[in-house]
């Protein structure tokens, strides 16, 4: 799989695992346009990676907003004519953030339908509408690659294993949204399974974010390399899969 000359769209990309899958992809020639809502953010954090020798480019965008959808479609198809690489990586934990010890201080009962409506736009509706946009774009591609950053806390099996790590870190909006876009993943991967495109998700890990809080044991530099692997599989590789830097994840 030929690398350069490639062009991949990672959404939410102007800091954090974003702006790190932007960098990883970035090293590896590809040439990376990062979504950002803010456009000075996003400029700024693209003039940053540009510094460091690679080819990036700022899109003022908001992944809930259809009309920002249709304003990424013209980009990529006015200037490329195609989209190599699309990474959903923009999410929101609108949830009380998970404690060190790993209690979760909203149960479902205290979670608003309000937030679940929220969290659901951001990290399901949306990044299934877009995929859907620029699905055209990608199938021009001579081997695209579509990768949805959830997260371990979508995995169902372990989160109802009382023997599993994960299993007190029940956020109940955030855990699900992304349970749906996991969903997404096995059926779109399906659809296209006769196609050179692959689709998988990834579980970055608990990286030093802003969504992450400072207890996290994950570098922020190491939050973007699973999105990144999974961005560039050969041919041969994996596609309707939940991964974790190369490690298959039960869903």
């Amino acid at each position: 799989m030929i690398k350069n000359g490639q062009v991949a769209f990672v959404t939410g990309a102007n800091r954090g695992i974003g702006l790190e899958t932007a960098r990883e992809l970035g090293k590896r020639g590809i040439t990376v346009v990062l979504g950002s809502r803010d456009s000075k953010k996003g400029e700024a954090a693209a003039a940053k990676l540009r510094d460091e020798g690679i080819t990036a480019e700022a899109l003022g965008f908001d992944v809930t907003k259809s009309q920002d959808h249709q304003k990424a479609y013209d980009y990529f198809a006015k200037k490329y004519g195609r989209l190599d690489i699309l990474v959903n990586n923009a999410g929101v934990l609108k949830e009380s953030q998970i404690s060190a010890t790993g209690s979760a201080p909203n149960p479902v009962s205290a979670v608003s339908p309000e937030v679940l409506r929220e969290t659901f736009e951001t990290n399901f509706f949306a990044p299934v509408a877009l995929t859907r946009k620029l699905l055209p774009l990608i199938r021009k591609s001579p081997a695209g690659r579509i990768v949805n950053v959830s997260s371990i806390l979508s995995s169902l099996t372990l989160h109802s294993d009382p023997n599993s790590p994960i299993y007190p870190f029940k956020t109940f909006g955030y855990d699900t949204s992304k349970a749906a876009l996991n969903a997404f993943t096995v059926h779109l991967a399906y659809e296209l399974r006769d196609d050179k495109i692959k689709v998988n998700s990834a579980h970055p890990g608990w990286v030093k974010t802003e969504m992450g809080g400072p207890n996290a044991p994950m570098e922020p530099s190491e939050g973007g390399k699973t999105s990144a692997q999974l961005a560039t599989l050969a041919d041969d590789g994996p596609s309707g899969g939940f991964f974790h830097l190369g490690q298959r994840l039960p869903w």
